[in-house]
């Protein structure tokens, strides 16, 4: 395995952590936030004598890293940033425990939103600044990984080749430090649009900043105990049901609009998408009785982006369809967890296709996945199968897990779906009681690990030791 090559991308990934300290510098130091100064302070030297220590580990080394070694290297830069992430926490004035602060870094960091804190209004400005900051960050590793790793051609387990662009200046194969300025420049760009959004639909300064940054990143983290606090007229819904169309969505498809090389059949994931919100949001209007749209179709957002913030209350009895769109996820280049759609697509399809042949064998069947040229092939289906006994094969393993603490089996099955696909527990999913500061420290050890698994998935792991263990 080539250390020094992944040292060398570790100590890159840990310098923009750095620079989020340094912004918490300047911001309490302007404002006179000065509690907790010194553990920012702390973040940013530590931040940059690790990372310049990786960096300078693998500055001459081989920069070239296999699949196996990549997939190594984002689980490392998962703990390591969320290492670098918890300082604060553990720094400042509200005595979390170690355990505590990290299960809040890794939280933020895969854009989950669970939390330890009960209460969002009494705590420091900059530790609101910090949680919301490090959900940002955590998107943008996440679409770099999608981009650059995921789309390996030998393990394509992301599919992302089904949906990436045609345009050559965005080829993963480029020089990876270009590319990933790419990536930033449009994911800051995005994130720019919807804070602006919400600063002319009337939200104050300080919430829109820590809201764009939540939602652009698919997080569950909020300025506030409440959404309603912020949301409050229907221009400010509008602005909010962008924000999370924005997160949702394949990132090829905004840098398509940009570049005014938009079509809609390059982004027929989307498309599809789309009608299945607008349809799902239809339905529940007849059958809630409820007259605000709005209110509904931000909640079908909220779970189909799997951000998990909601808007409103919503009878129990469908809780269990919120989670289920959930699992469903969003498009397979985008910030969203859950097994996607297209790979349900691709499943549902797939044995349809099956069934069709059993009955009319002779018939032409027509194998296109939804409105592109491209079509379903073994491979497509056996990736989309393994993911799909993956996500369950977890679910059973954290749900069992989870009934050795004080949480009931309900609950603990809830739970577990909602921290596989990253999606923060809220009203609408039927599970809004969940203490996580007093959990176990085994139950928030296993929900750590099973958070990150829910953004890497837990193939990844089978081919990691598939690699190590049966290189023969």
């Amino acid at each position: 395995m080539n250390f020094k090559g992944i040292s060398y991308y570790l100590g890159l990934f840990c310098f923009p952590v750095s620079f989020l300290a340094f912004i918490n510098i300047l911001y309490s130091s302007y404002f006179d936030y000065f509690l907790n100064l010194d553990s920012y302070t702390v973040t940013l030297l530590v931040s940059v004598i690790i990372g310049g220590g990786f960096y300078l580990i693998g500055r001459n080394s081989l920069k070239k890293i296999h699949f196996h070694e990549q997939l190594f290297l984002i689980i490392l830069i998962y703990l390591i940033t969320s290492l670098l992430i918890c300082i604060p926490y553990y720094l400042s004035n509200y005595q979390l425990s170690f355990i505590n602060s990290f299960f809040e870094a890794v939280s933020g960091l895969t854009g989950t939103g669970f939390s330890i804190f009960e209460n969002i209004k009494y705590l420091d400005p900059t530790l609101i600044i910090w949680r919301s900051s490090t959900q940002w960050i955590g998107g943008l590793y996440f679409l770099i990984f999608l981009l650059l790793f995921f789309s390996n051609s030998q393990f394509n387990y992301k599919l992302n080749k089904l949906v990436f662009s045609s345009d050559k200046s965005l080829n993963p194969e480029n020089n990876i430090k270009k590319f990933s300025l790419k990536i930033f420049f449009l994911y800051a760009l995005l994130t720019a649009i919807v804070f602006i959004l919400f600063t002319f639909s009337g939200v104050r300064l300080f919430n829109g900043l820590n809201l764009s940054m939540t939602i652009v990143s698919a997080g569950g983290f909020l300025p506030t105990n409440n959404l309603n606090q912020i949301i409050k007229t229907n221009i400010q819904e509008l602005m909010l049901i962008i924000a999370l169309f924005i997160s949702m969505f394949n990132i090829y498809f905004f840098y398509n609009i940009f570049k005014e090389n938009f079509f809609f059949k390059k982004h027929y994931e989307d498309v599809s998408i789309f009608a299945l919100i607008i349809s799902v949001t239809i339905v529940l209007l007849f059958f809630l009785n409820e007259e605000n749209f709005f209110k509904i179709l931000i909640n079908v957002l909220s779970s189909v982006s799997t951000s998990g913030i909601t808007l409103g209350n919503f009878p129990n009895n469908y809780s269990l369809f919120f989670i289920f769109l959930t699992i469903i996820g969003g498009s397979i280049l985008s910030n969203t967890s859950g097994i996607k759609f297209l790979r349900i697509y691709i499943l549902l399809k797939a044995s349809s296709i099956e069934i069709f042949k059993l009955v009319k064998p002779n018939n032409i069947i027509n194998q296109n996945i939804l409105f592109s040229e491209n079509k379903i092939n073994n491979e497509n289906i056996k990736i989309s199968f393994l993911i799909f006994i993956s996500f369950f094969i977890s679910l059973f393993i954290l749900s069992g897990i989870l009934l050795f603490d004080e949480i009931n089996f309900e609950n603990s099955f809830r739970l577990s779906i909602l921290t596989l696909t990253n999606t923060a527990t809220s009203s609408i999913f039927g599970i809004t009681n969940i203490d996580f500061s007093n959990l176990l420290t085994n139950s928030k050890f296993f929900i750590i690990i099973f958070m990150i698994i829910g953004k890497i998935e837990l193939i990844s792991l089978f081919l990691i030791v598939k690699q190590i263990f049966f290189k023969n």
